[in-house]
């Protein structure tokens, strides 16, 4: 067995660990000492950060989590078909419309249920 087959690998580990390295210094150099209030805001949760981890979460922050990755999912269909689009042909608009008045159906009822609203 050659050991010599090795030599790029440790290259490449020795230089990544030396660019981490130095982002990790130059981030302590140039970084802020002391977070501000800004750092301690709420931001997307809508609670104070450094709490106890057990507080009670308000449910809608949850079914806005999941509204957004179910819509936001859509995308990863419609880019492939779009690439596609000339050679699946009349039959691929056909399942890509009914696919997309799926998705506004949905959007619809999730709208009149309310569950977009942010009070």
């Amino acid at each position: 067995m050659e050991l010599s087959g090795y030599l790029p690998v440790l290259l490449f580990l020795g230089l990544a660990a030396l660019i981490a390295a130095a982002l990790l210094a130059i981030g302590t150099l140039i970084g802020p000492k002391r977070p501000g209030a800004d750092k301690h805001a709420p931001y997307e949760c809508g609670f104070v950060a450094f709490e106890d981890a057990r507080m009670k979460f308000d449910v809608r922050y949850y079914l806005m989590a999941i509204l957004f990755i179910v819509f936001d999912l859509e995308i990863a269909f419609i880019f492939p078909w779009a690439v596609v689009f000339r050679d699946i042909g009349l039959i691929g608009l056909i399942e890509m419309g009914m696919f997309l008045l799926l998705l506004v159906l949905g959007f619809v009822y999730v709208w009149k249920k309310g569950a977009l609203e942010w009070e």
